[in-house]
């Protein structure tokens, strides 16, 4: 029998797998990802006035990260969007693997990517209820994903035998795509958020035993997910259902964990 996985060994893949998400996550929330702003300023510049105010007025109040809507709107709505919105794209890429039916299955793809899409937005949820420090994040994800309550100072990296300089290291390797992206282009591309996502669900591996713990669809989910082709669909419904779950029990570690 395997040697059970402790809490250390979960929080050295945890941390930077968390201030992995960090960068990725602010792109979104704090920019103006989609280029709604600057692309409508340069591309109505020769708009009557009148009706160039009405567009970008237009533009401003779609409820995305980066705009006034978003701006106005409350920590339960941006919880929502994150949720269902970022969580059917993340959902998809993570079906993706279903492709090959019950093979894809035996390999770890399916749950490394689809930990790594849930850990991406419960960090997401946790900014929005203003919970920003790296080990409250990793205590949030222990818990929702593999149930697992962790002690706080080892979630900081404080205990004995924490090596920084190997966490810099690896948080390094996980963003190095958004960086060169935002070196090239200026901004995050899909392609480099993609490629991190992928990133971050391979740091999972050394916790691979406990990615079977997560929240995850139905088993009528699974059992079409074990037939190929339509595997796909079944993966995707299996995601977005282990999403909601991850949804439900983040709310009851904000209602009673903080």
């Amino acid at each position: 029998m395997a040697e059970a996985i402790s809490d250390r060994q979960v929080v050295a893949v945890l941390r930077p797998f968390v201030r992995g998400c960090g960068p990725m996550l602010d792109a979104l929330r704090e920019s103006d990802p989609f280029g709604l702003r600057e692309r409508g300023k340069s591309e109505l510049d020769d708009v009557e006035p009148s009706l160039r105010d009405k567009l970008l007025d237009g533009l401003t109040s779609v409820k995305v990260p980066g705009t006034a809507a978003w701006a106005s709107m409350t920590v339960e709505e941006r919880t929502h969007w994150w949720i269902h919105r970022v969580g059917r794209f993340t959902a998809l890429v993570t079906s993706v693997p279903g492709l090959g039916g019950a093979l894809a299955d035996r390999l770890p793809i399916q749950d490394t990517l689809g930990a790594a899409a849930q850990g991406l937005l419960l960090c997401a949820i946790a900014g929005e209820h203003g919970v920003l420090d790296v080990g409250d994040r990793v205590r949030l994800i222990a818990w929702v994903l593999f149930d697992r309550d962790v002690d706080p100072v080892v979630a900081a990296g404080k205990h004995a035998g924490h090596d920084v300089s190997e966490e810099d290291a690896s948080t390094e390797q996980l963003t190095e795509e958004l960086d060169e992206s935002k070196k090239k282009h200026g901004k995050v591309t899909i392609k480099a958020s993609l490629g991190t996502l992928w990133r971050l669900g391979r740091s999972l591996l050394g916790i691979v035993e406990e990615l079977e713990k997560r929240p995850r669809g139905r088993f009528y989910h699974r059992a079409i997910g074990m037939l190929p082709v339509v595997g796909m669909a079944g993966d995707y419904l299996g995601e977005r259902s282990g999403l909601k779950r991850v949804a439900k029990r983040a709310d009851a570690w904000f209602a009673g964990k903080r």
